[in-house]
């Protein structure tokens, strides 16, 4: 039997390029995003491929738990989880709407942790798995001005890291994959398409293959581009208060 790949925000930028790479490895998908649409249309390109749609809005809190119980009840078993689902958000912390940054982490941390939560006991029972959780550059140091943003993704970083080291005596892998700037849609969520931030992005395509590839060599951080690990591994060694003036002329423009 093939195996089974759980691929969260699944309708377009990165998920959708994960969705191609594991379709295209002959892995049966479970695609989880808010368009029905999109994921039909996704389902239409690949007719060889055995999916499981969810429509879900997983910014809303129980969102994971109904998406687990949904695919338990299914009996089907998650072999890889790639918690790919966020957004950002960019402004001053106290003029940005409370309600939306709650959501973002929500989205960001709360619905990859208990997602986590779900289907990590399955694979312990196989004693085989892997998790890819989407982090980011971002995570290496303070965002002014992205504040909630860069903190959530500091946390996806090193809840994966521990959660690597935890697993280290099993043949469950955790990967936390640290793009930075890409061409999705995150930038115009985000607003930010148009500061430095955004000056030079990868293609989508190319960091999910990146991150694939990584996930399958067993490693637990995957860094991809050349300047974004330049500037991961400066993080290390400037000071936190350094780093955030750096993030902050970025993101200002």
């Amino acid at each position: 039997m093939n195996k089974t790949a759980l691929i969260t925000g699944a309708s377009g930028g990165l998920g959708l390029e994960f969705a191609k790479i594991f379709a295209e490895a002959e892995y049966n998908l479970v695609l989880v995003a808010r368009s029905r649409e999109k994921l039909e249309a996704f389902a239409d390109a690949y007719p060889d491929t055995e999916m499981k749609l969810i429509v879900k809005d997983l910014g809303r809190p129980g969102a994971a738990k109904e998406v687990a119980d949904e695919v338990h009840r299914s009996g089907i078993h998650i072999d890889v989880l790639i918690n790919n689902a966020g957004f950002g958000l960019f402004g001053p912390f106290d003029e940005l709407s409370l309600e939306k940054q709650t959501e973002m982490m929500q989205l960001n941390v709360i619905t990859l942790t208990e997602l986590t939560h779900c289907f990590l006991p399955g694979m312990r029972e196989q004693n085989s798995g892997r998790i890819l959780n989407v982090a980011s550059t971002a995570a290496f140091q303070p965002g002014p001005l992205m504040a909630v943003y860069f903190a959530t993704k500091a946390f996806v970083l090193s809840f994966s890291e521990a959660l690597a080291e935890e697993l280290s005596a099993t043949n469950i892998t955790v990967t936390a994959l640290c793009p930075g700037p890409t061409k999705t849609n995150f930038g115009t969520v985000a607003s930010v398409e148009e500061t430095k931030m955004f000056s030079q992005p990868m293609s989508a395509a190319q960091v999910a293959r990146e991150g694939v590839e990584g996930l399958l060599k067993n490693k637990r951080v995957v860094i991809t581009g050349s300047k974004n690990k330049a500037g991961a591994f400066a993080a290390k060694f400037l000071p936190r208060s350094t780093t955030a003036k750096v993030a902050k002329s970025i993101t200002q423009g």
